[in-house]
């Protein structure tokens, strides 16, 4: 179960690319409101269908935001890091969660209940309007990976995942960028929309090819322009 801790909740916010367009007078009087809590990994922060009461920002860890069809499969929507938020459309329409929130890794995250948020907002145009943008990027990613859920071949598909992985969440690397997170083959086939079986099929290919390299569950992209060629992602 989730616990609260100490900790500067103005500091969090002052770094949260939503609300460090607030006053810092705005902050502190949000911090007031603003609960840190600590969710292990593999806990469920919320489901779909829970009442959407309030906003959550990651200071630590990351969340998977994910979906389930109706036999149970996993479909990961996106990954959330240090420094973003989640849960933020139901602030605004106070309509319930329309997807499941898991910690990936022990996570600490910082709580802001809607009546509290609401208030702000109204009285912050600025953070509306930033509110808005990080909506409508959600909305890009969304859409994209139905497109390549659609449209794209497996490897491709596969190939756009690991470049979009590398850029989110890379660092320098002798032999490349390695992925500093750590998916399993399963995580990373819920992400790309496709088996766990093609997922370990590709990856050993592109091993073999020089294309990445894998060493206790993280992935190093080695050849990043043969990936995005194969992805369909250079410039004509």
């Amino acid at each position: 179960m989730a616990r609260t801790f100490p900790m500067d909740r103005q500091a969090i916010l002052a770094e949260n690319s939503l609300l460090k367009h607030l006053d810092p007078a705005d902050r502190a009087r949000l911090a007031d409101y603003a609960q840190v809590v600590r969710h292990p990994t593999d806990t469920v922060i919320f489901q779909r269908g829970d009442p959407g009461d309030s906003m959550l920002a990651v200071v630590t860890g990351r969340v998977k935001i994910c979906a389930h069809s109706v036999d149970g499969k996993e479909l990961i929507l996106n990954i959330i890091k240090p420094g973003e938020v989640f849960g933020e459309i139901s602030l605004i329409d106070g309509e319930p969660r329309t997807a499941d929130a898991v910690a990936l890794e022990t996570c600490q995250l910082l709580v802001l209940e809607r009546r509290d948020f609401q208030r702000h907002l109204e009285q912050n145009p600025k953070m509306a309007s930033r509110l808005l943008n990080i909506l409508c990027q959600r909305l890009r990613r969304t859409s994209a990976h139905l497109e390549e859920s659609l449209f794209l071949e497996v490897p491709a598909r596969l190939a756009r995942i690991l470049l979009h992985l590398s850029t989110a969440y890379g660092i320098p690397a002798s032999a490349g960028v390695c992925i500093d997170i750590k998916l399993s083959q399963q995580q990373l086939g819920s992400i790309a929309g496709i088996t766990r079986e093609s997922v370990n099929k590709q990856l050993g290919l592109w091993q073999k090819a020089g294309w990445i390299a894998s060493r206790n569950g993280y992935i190093t992209v080695t050849q990043a322009a043969a990936l995005a060629e194969l992805a369909g992602m250079t410039e004509s």
